[in-house]
């Protein structure tokens, strides 16, 4: 498999690495991972890096990921690229919100590195 370059975006730099762990653990390696610790950060990476996929918490201060996803679609970033969200919210609400503002999936805290395999691999398959 060729380098998978992820953006995880997620204010809390813990939650990133494990984002990143479970991803290497599904199959994705080698992985190259840039990291935001706010929506405000990944729109600003993504103009200088170009990525494979997007990992992004929907919790987040300043700029929440469903805000981050609809700056990112309105700005055009990163056309054609899967993002998957990630949420602790047992509201249906938010994730149909993500899927309507442009995500192709999401994934509920916590996670194992099984379900990041089923949700996210064949997101980068199709791409």
């Amino acid at each position: 498999m060729s380098e998978t370059r992820t953006l995880i975006v997620d204010d809390s730099s813990v939650m990133r690495k494990i984002v990143e762990r479970a991803l290497r653990q599904a199959g994705l390696d080698p992985l190259v991972v840039h990291e935001a610790g706010s929506g405000t950060e990944g729109l600003e990476m993504l103009k200088e890096q170009k990525v494979d996929l997007i990992l992004s918490d929907i919790n987040m201060p300043s700029m929440d990921g469903l805000e981050f996803l609809r700056q990112l679609r309105a700005q055009d970033l990163a056309p054609g690229v899967p993002v998957v969200m990630i949420t602790t919210e047992s509201s249906e609400e938010h994730v149909k919100q993500a899927i309507q503002a442009g995500a192709q999936g999401y994934i509920r805290k916590p996670f194992t590195p099984e379900q990041v395999k089923e949700r996210v691999l064949p997101l980068i398959r199709a791409a």
